[in-house]
This record gives structure tokens, sequence and C-alpha cells, in this order.
């Protein structure tokens, strides 16, 4: 059974104006979805019809009954000025009711993960760039949900900070949680995801593995990259 089916008619921000249109895709345990597509593209605003974030929208997300919980990581930190790093997932362990004795098991072992245990009670306010994606990154860890909805994690991370998130994202994906995750990262994302859904303008230009997406583009040997940009230049 999925965990989540999408299909969009048109939706948007305000008035009659679609930002999106005929959009389908869904995702199973154990996926790992790129969403792919250029600046402006409709990829976050994709990303926000799945959360329930989005104001106009003609069309169904509906979760299947093996998703129990989605955490949605957005590109941007969204942080507390006044809360320490332990603060911040005391908070979100106490909104998702998470048990205290797992809460800390759990918290400990992500902040050694993403080598933050030595600044657990600074605030994340002052931390880098990087710092802040990883503060993000533990706290959509900490709900061992069975969706995650990731909006371009490798902005500002360095490679041992990439290395760390993709080894826990593989374990997640082990224990049958699926990932939708938007990224300019062509690269990384052709060796990590299992398939792929290619937006321009607000639209699908296709969906598929790698291989359905190298059949698609006449291109037996190409990379996503190669792919992309050739289905790209075709729709124009």
């Amino acid at each position: 059974m999925d965990l989540v089916n999408v299909n969009i008619n048109t939706a948007g921000y305000s008035g009659n104006k679609s930002v999106i249109k005929n959009v389908a895709l869904s995702i199973s345990p154990g996926d790992m979805v790129g969403l792919i597509g250029p600046n402006g593209a409709g990829k976050s605003t994709i990303i926000k019809a799945i959360t329930g974030l989005l104001p106009v929208l003609d069309g169904n997300v509906e979760f299947g009954g093996v998703c129990k919980n989605y955490a949605y990581i957005p590109e941007q930190p969204v942080l507390y000025e006044g809360l320490t790093l332990w603060e911040h997932l005391e908070f979100a362990a106490a909104v998702y009711e998470i048990d205290r004795g797992i809460f800390i098991n759990r918290a400990e072992e992500l902040l050694r993960l993403f080598r933050l245990a030595h600044v657990k009670h600074n605030l994340p306010t002052t931390f880098s760039k990087g710092m802040q994606q990883k503060v993000m990154l533990i706290l959509g860890f900490l709900l061992k949900p069975s969706l995650y909805v990731i909006d371009e994690p490798f902005i500002g991370l360095d490679p041992i900070g990439i290395k760390d998130f993709l080894f826990i994202i593989q374990q997640a994906r082990s224990e049958g949680s699926g990932v939708l995750l938007s990224t300019h990262s062509l690269d990384t994302a052709e060796k990590i995801c299992t398939s792929f859904v290619l937006i321009n303008e607000g639209t699908v230009l296709t969906k598929g593995s790698l291989w359905e997406i190298r059949e698609q583009s006449q291109l037996p040997n190409g990379s996503l990259f190669d792919c992309f940009i050739k289905l790209l230049e075709n729709s124009i």
C-alpha cells in the first residue's frame, strides 16, 4: 500500500492563478522519490500541497493506512530564538508525545550522529547555516515517521554532514519509511533515489526510474542531468 497518493488538478496561492497543474505521484514504503526541477518550477509548491500548507488546491492528497505520520524538513531552518538545541528537541518530543526514555535515547543518538552533542545547550540561532540544517534534520528524524518530505537537504551541509544524512535516511528506508526529496543535486539524486519526478513550469515532464527516464529521453546511457536537460529543451 502507498504511503501517499498525490493527484493535483490545479493548485496555487491566491486568486485564479495556478502555480502547479496535473501533478500525480505516489510514494511507497522504502521508496526515495527525487523531485527534480529548475528554480521556480513548482517543487516547493508541490511539497506545500502535500503537507497541507497550500491555501488553494483542486485535487487530492491521500495518505495510506500504513502512513501513521510524516515529517516535513524545509529548506530554510525554522528555529525559536529563545530555545537551546536541547529545548527544541524537548519541545518537539512533547508535541509528538514521545515517551521520555525513548526521546532521550533517540535525541542523544541523533546529536552524536550529526556531531552536535557538544552544543546541545547552545542557541541554534547562533549556529552556521550547515549546523542549523542539521538541527532541522535531527528534529525530523526524532519522530521516526512513515514518510519524510525533505526540501533541499544538501544546501549548507559539508561532505561529512551529507554522509551522515545519507546514512540515516537509508536506515529509515530499510525500516519501511518513504522519502520525497526535492533537490538540485542531480548527481547525488541519481545515486540514491529509486525514482524521479521531473517538473517544469508547474507540471510533470516525466516520472519513473532512471532507466525509464533514459528511455523517454532517448539517452540510453545518459546521466539524470543529461536526460533532464534534454527533456527540458524538448518541452520548450
